[in-house]
């Protein structure tokens, strides 16, 4: 479904010039934003930024006059949290969160009705009590729009920059044209905006918006919404409505805070089995390097002692000195593909033994192991434990101490085509192997599952989007960036082609 402004002045007329594009996009643009500024012209654009800006001063002095002791009480409700980050440490979130203040919070709000209208927040109503005598029709509007129109998700089509967008509501499907100068600029086809658009005479703006944009992947979370939203009506047998996200604004509200929370975390680090990144030095005290490698030699799953023996060094009477290999299990219960995983490594020199894991779980069962086939031979010594981010500064320091002079150069190996061939081929099977690997983003299914039915096809190409997204990044020659459109072809799904952005 498109949603348009009403037309009074033939926006979507040919343009008079003979150019062959619509009038809006031709003569009336390149006036409407002339270099000197747009607010400088008199068009529906300028009229309704004029007559928003002077509301938002007046409901500000509403806001501090009558309810300044209430904002932290607001900044709650908002995050739905009794303790939340402090606004002076979000500043940027003020962009959503004071248009929720000034039209939107009411900290008493009675539970609505369906079929009853959103009623507005108790500052936008104490303004209206003094002034509403005095408004202008436009300024009316506005205000009606701000009260009555739903916050949502819109997915970006397309862009005009310096110019607008078209927007479709990810939750009922509605498109909308929508002019924005300045926004616009920084708008990228298939980015997620929480954001409300105000459709009023002659343009349609929007008229709060979120002030980060999610990646396209956010919205596997939207469509769980928007199934969810589904439910909740199921037995009236019609779609939802524009009424109905009003009436679940809350609901809506706390899609967006999860999303916003997680996109300004740094990831948690989980290993292959998707275990959080724990690194564990575990010690152990022997009485050879023979026993210990003859009874732990089998952890090292599909590799013979021969194998292994190959690398080991020996004493001159010909006796183990010390070796080095992988604690290696069958399969890999989120990469199907994989035919073993590299759970840790052993290092076993003299009558020492040292194991290095990457989780709590993993030190755990490694260490019962060891005890259970070498009993009284395996005394524990002691374990050491570091996180990604001790690392992290770990290795930050070793770095300066070496000296640029030093510096090995990470990309070298990738330069070379056969070792950079074996690796891309590597990883690109890898990535093939996702589309039978239960994502828990999915529900547990896998995407070959998930594409059968149309919500889960919709969250694959999001997933899909978000990872095209990170392919775009720049960064150094050693990163290998899968051939995503593999994935479309195993998928069935259509090859993606570039967006438009003017």
């Amino acid at each position: 479904m498109r949603s348009h402004p009403r037309e009074k002045t033939g926006r979507n007329d040919p343009c008079p010039c003979g150019s062959g594009k619509k009038y809006k996009l031709c003569c009336l643009s390149s006036t409407s934003i002339a270099l000197a500024g747009p607010e400088t012209v008199d068009t529906p654009w300028s009229r309704q930024r004029d007559a928003s800006d002077r509301l938002t001063v007046d409901l500000q002095r509403t806001l501090k006059r009558d309810f300044g002791d209430s904002v932290l009480d607001a900044w709650m409700d908002f995050n739905q949290d009794d303790d939340p980050v402090p606004l002076s440490e979000t500043p940027h979130e003020l962009s959503i969160f004071s248009p929720y203040v000034l039209f939107e919070w009411d900290p008493e709000r009675p539970v609505r009705r369906s079929a009853e209208k959103p009623r507005g927040g108790i500052v936008v109503w104490a303004y209206l009590k003094k002034a509403a005598s005095r408004l202008s029709a436009l300024e009316h509007l506005i205000l009606e729009q701000a009260i009555a129109r739903p916050v949502s998700f819109y997915e970006i089509v397309r862009v005009h920059p310096g110019r607008g967008a078209v927007l479709r509501d990810i939750l009922i499907g509605e498109e909308t044209e929508i002019e924005e100068h300045s926004g616009s600029e920084m708008m990228r086809p298939g980015d997620v905006i929480y954001a409300q658009i105000w459709i009023l005479p002659e343009v349609a703006t929007l008229g709060r918006s979120a002030p980060i944009p999610m990646p396209p992947d956010r919205k596997v979370e939207i469509i769980k919404l928007r199934a969810q939203l589904q439910r909740k009506i199921k037995k009236q047998n019609r779609e939802l409505s524009a009424a109905d996200l009003t009436r679940y604004t809350d609901e809506i509200r706390t899609v967006y805070l999860g999303i916003r929370d997680a996109l300004s975390k740094p990831p948690k680090l989980q290993n292959t089995d998707g275990e959080p990144f724990l690194s564990h030095k575990i010690h152990f005290n022997t009485l050879s390097a023979q026993s210990t490698f003859d009874a732990l030699a089998s952890l090292a799953w599909g590799v013979t002692k021969e194998d292994l023996l190959e690398e080991a060094e020996r004493n001159p009477d010909g006796s183990l000195r010390s070796i080095e290999f992988a604690w290696l299990k069958k399969g890999n219960k989120m990469h199907p593909s994989w035919e073993s995983t590299v759970l840790g490594h052993l290092k076993i020199f003299g009558k020492t033994l040292l194991v290095e894991v990457n989780s709590a779980n993993r030190a755990k069962r490694i260490r019962e192991e060891i005890e259970q086939r070498l009993g009284s031979q395996a005394i524990h010594v002691g374990t050491e434990t570091e996180s990604p981010e001790q690392m992290l500064k770990q290795a930050k320091q070793r770095k300066a101490q070496r000296g640029a002079e030093e510096e090995i150069d990470e990309d070298d190996l990738m330069r070379d085509p056969e070792v950079r061939r074996q690796i891309e081929a590597e990883v690109q099977k890898q990535v093939e192997g996702w589309v039978r690997t239960k994502v828990p983003a999915l529900g547990g299914r896998t995407p070959l599952q998930a594409v059968a039915d149309p919500d889960g096809r919709e969250m694959v190409e999001a997933l899909l989007q978000g990872w095209e997204r990170q392919n775009q990044a720049p960064g150094p020659a050693s990163i290998v960036r899968p051939d995503i459109s593999a994935l479309r072809r195993l998928l069935n799904l259509p090859e993606k082609t570039k967006s438009p952005l003017k």
